[in-house]
C-alpha cells in the first residue's frame, strides 16, 4: 500500500491526523487496523518476489503490516524525516540502533543522565559483545569531544534527560559527532515532535517510546527509530526481519491514533508542568525543581530555542531533608500520601504520574552510576497530566505539609 497522497507543506497539527497509507477499497476514515499475522498472495510467482524483495507488497507481519506502516510514515512527518521504523518498545528502538550500526571494537560516547535502563543497555549488555561506551556531563559539550576517538561511532543523548530534565546542545553535538565521521541519536521521547524535531539541528537518528506521549493514555508499548529511508532499508528492517522486535498491529493502531491529539494534550500538560513546577519553587520543603521553563534551570535558554518555548511535561523536584540517610524516606512520604496522581514509573499518561527514581527508573545501575546522573534518593519525578492544577497543588501539599521539620 502507498502514502497517501497530501498537499505539499502542511502543518504539523494537519500531518498528525491525516498522514497515513491510503483508504482500502471500503474508504474509511478511520485508519483500518489490520489484524493479521500473514498476507495472502496472489500466485507462488509473486510471493517468491516479493520475499527476494523484488517486489513491494505485505507478506508477514514480521517484514510490515499496513498499520505498522500507517504509524511509520505519520511519526515521520511529524519528526521531518524521511522515514521510520517501528518496533515493539523503546528499548527495542535503542537495541535496534545498536545492532543497526555497532560492532565489536566500537565505541559510544553517551550522556550519564539517560534513563537507567538505557545506561544498563549500553554500559552491561552491549558491552558483552565488545562495544565499549564513555559516559560524559549531559550538557558539557567539551566532555563529548574529548571523550570521542578513532573507533566512536555513535553519539546518545536524551534531551531532556529523565529525571533530571538535563537539555543538552543538539547542534553543538551533532557537530562534534558529524566532524569525527560519527552519528547522533537522540531520545525525543520528553518532548514529542510536538515540541521538538531534534533532525531540524542535525541529529541523524530520533528515538521513540512511543509508550508515552505518542499514545498518551498509557495504553500500549510501542517504540520507534525516525531516519532515512536508506538507513531503514540497509541497516535497520534486515534485522528486525530476522530478531522481530517488531511492533503489532493493534499497538500500532493506537499509537497512530494517540498521535491525532499529540500536540492538543502536549500544550494543555506543559501549561500544567509549567504552573507546578513554579508553584513547587515556593514549597518550604522543597530544596530544588529541575524544570527546563523555569529560568533556575541551567540549560533554560536552550530549552526555549530547542523544545518550541516550552519546559515540557516532566518536572522532578527533591525534598528538604537535613538527614541525607533520611531522604529516601521522605521522598517515600510524599509520594505516598498522594491520592490522585499515580503511583508509577510510566510517564506520557494524561493522568499525573509520580515516582522515585532512584528505587524504579534507576534501581538496576550502580549507586555512583546514580550519583553521576544526579539521581538522589530525595528526588521526586512528576509527569504532569490534565487534571486540575489545584487538585495536583492539594495532593502533593498531603505530603509536604505532613513532613517533619
Amino acid at each position: 500500500m502507498t502514502a497517501k497522497i497530501l498537499p505539499p507543506d502542511l502543518h504539523r497539527d494537519t500531518l498528525a491526523l491525516r498522514t497515513s497509507i491510503e483508504p482500502s477499497q471500503y474508504g474509511e476514515n478511520s485508519e483500518t487496523m489490520y489484524l493479521t499475522s500473514s498476507f495472502i498472495q496472489p500466485d507462488a510467482v509473486t510471493a517468491a518476489r516479493r520475499f527476494a524483495q523484488e517486489e513491494e507488497g505485505y507478506m508477514y507481519t514480521r517484514v510490515g503490516n499496513p498499520t505498522v506502516t500507517s504509524m511509520e510514515l505519520r511519526l515521520a512527518a511529524l519528526e521531518g524525516t524521511e522515514a521510520a521504523i517501528a518496533t515493539s518498545s523503546g528499548m527495542a528502538a535503542i537495541l535496534l540502533l545498536g545492532m543497526g550500526l555497532l560492532k565489536a571494537g566500537d565505541h559510544v560516547v553517551c550522556s550519564q543522565s539517560v534513563f537507567g535502563s538505557t545506561i544498563r543497555l549500553f554500559s552491561v549488555e552491549f558491552a558483552k559483545f565488545g562495544i565499549r561506551t564513555s559516559f560524559v556531563a549531559q550538557s558539557d559539550v567539551s566532555a563529548w569531544a574529548a571523550a570521542m576517538g578513532p573507533d566512536t561511532k555513535l553519539l546518545f543523548a536524551e534531551t531532556p534527560t529523565n529525571p533530571l530534565t538535563d537539555v543538552c546542545d543538539i547542534q553543538a553535538l551533532a557537530d562534534v559527532a558529524h566532524q569525527a565521521g560519527a552519528k547522533l541519536a537522540v531520545d525525543n521521547c520528553f518532548c514529542s515532535p510536538a515540541l521538538q524535531q531534534p533532525v531540524r539541528f542535525g541529529a541523524d537518528y530520533i528515538i521513540h517510546s512511543g509508550t508515552k506521549y505518542l499514545d498518551g493514555q498509557g495504553r500500549v508499548v510501542a517504540g520507534a527509530i525516525c531516519c532515512s529511508q536508506k538507513d531503514v532499508d540497509d541497516l535497520f528492517l534486515p534485522i528486525t526481519r530476522t530478531a522481530g522486535m517488531v511492533l503489532s498491529p493493534f499497538n500500532a493502531w493506537v499509537v497512530l491514533k494517540g498521535m491525532e491529539t499529540l500536540a492538543v494534550r502536549m500544550h494543555a500538560q506543559c501549561a500544567n508542568a509549567l504552573a507546578l513546577a513554579t508553584w513547587l519553587q515556593h514549597q518550604p520543603q522543597v530544596a530544588r525543581v529541575h524544570y527546563p521553563g523555569l529560568a533556575s534551570h541551567p540549560q533554560h535558554a536552550l530549552a526555549m530555542r530547542q523544545q518550541s518555548g516550552s519546559g515540557g511535561p516532566v518536572l522532578a523536584f527533591e525534598v528538604k531533608s537535613q538527614d541525607p540517610t533520611a531522604a529516601r524516606a521522605r521522598a517515600f512520604h510524599v509520594i505516598d500520601s498522594t491520592k490522585v496522581c499515580s503511583i508509577t514509573t510510566n510517564l506520557g499518561d494524561t493522568k499525573t504520574t509520580i515516582c522515585h527514581p532512584a528505587s524504579t527508573s534507576h534501581a538496576r545501575i550502580t549507586e555512583p552510576q546514580r550519583q553521576a546522573a544526579g539521581v538522589v534518593q530525595g528526588l521526586v519525578r512528576v509527569a504532569v497530566g490534565l487534571e486540575h492544577l489545584d487538585d495536583l497543588k492539594t495532593d502533593l501539599l498531603r505530603g509536604l505539609n505532613s513532613l517533619a521539620a
